[in-house]
């Protein structure tokens, strides 16, 4: 199955394709998952521009069509407001034109899904170890999640770095310049890759399941709406 995966809910634009397999059909066995081409590009100011030219550069890296295309898998966040509906719009219009479901997933879940595979932490991972994944949310504070054995236990939120308290966590991946604000060894994931978001999505992929509604994790309101209402305060109205 080839599914396209985008993510805008940081300041990477992220766009991919991805080839999703089951190991053994009819089984629970894992989910191959294997990235086909991908584009990257960190920039919160570009996503609008970028995406669709970088999910085109894949199809022609790759020598597919859209026609190919399965399936679409978006992040849905946590991110701010203007960067976070580029994806998801993209992603629905994709869905809409090549008539194939749309899956949408925890961005935060996305990058724990890249950072439980890091090959330097499986040797001592011990059952029960706790993963803290944080992202930009900016006013200085931070979208959080955190995870035991891959799957999340709490979150997402959004909070001040210093308010947070990462409880068990053993380990902590995301934005870089966030992750060092808290005493735990980094692992190197820091936005979703377009395979992290499939790896999120299988099982709903290859049970063919109707996806859920589209719902964007925006967890505050936007920061143009939070200006408005300061400048109405000041006015006395």
């Amino acid at each position: 199955m080839l599914v396209l995966a985008v993510d805008t809910a940081t300041p990477a634009v992220t766009a991919g394709l991805v080839e999703l397999e089951q190991v053994a059909p009819g089984t629970v066995a894992p989910a191959r998952v294997h990235t086909v081409a991908a584009r990257v590009r960190v920039d919160a100011r570009a996503h609008a521009e970028v995406l669709t030219p970088q999910i085109l550069e894949c199809l022609s890296e790759a020598d597919r069509s859209r026609a190919d295309i399965e399936a679409v898998v978006v992040g849905i966040g946590p991110g701010p407001f203007t960067g976070l509906r580029v994806g998801m719009a993209t992603a629905a219009a994709f869905g809409d034109a090549l008539g194939v479901p749309v899956y949408g997933v925890c961005s935060l879940d996305a990058i724990a899904a890249d950072a439980v595979l890091e090959p330097s932490l499986l040797p001592g991972r011990t059952p029960g170890s706790e993963l803290l994944v944080v992202t930009d949310a900016r006013r200085r504070e931070v979208y959080w999640a955190r995870y035991r054995d891959g799957y999340r236990i709490a979150g997402p939120e959004v909070s001040k770095p210093g308010d947070l308290d990462p409880v068990q966590a053993t380990m902590i991946a995301g934005s870089a310049s966030h992750v060092d604000l808290f005493d735990l060894p980094v692992l190197p994931a820091e936005t979703p890759s377009p395979a992290g978001l499939v790896r999120v999505a299988a099982p709903e992929l290859l049970a063919r399941a109707v996806p859920e509604p589209l719902i964007p994790l925006y967890l505050r309101r936007p920061d143009a709406v939070e200006r408005s209402y300061r400048t109405l305060d000041r006015t006395g109205a």
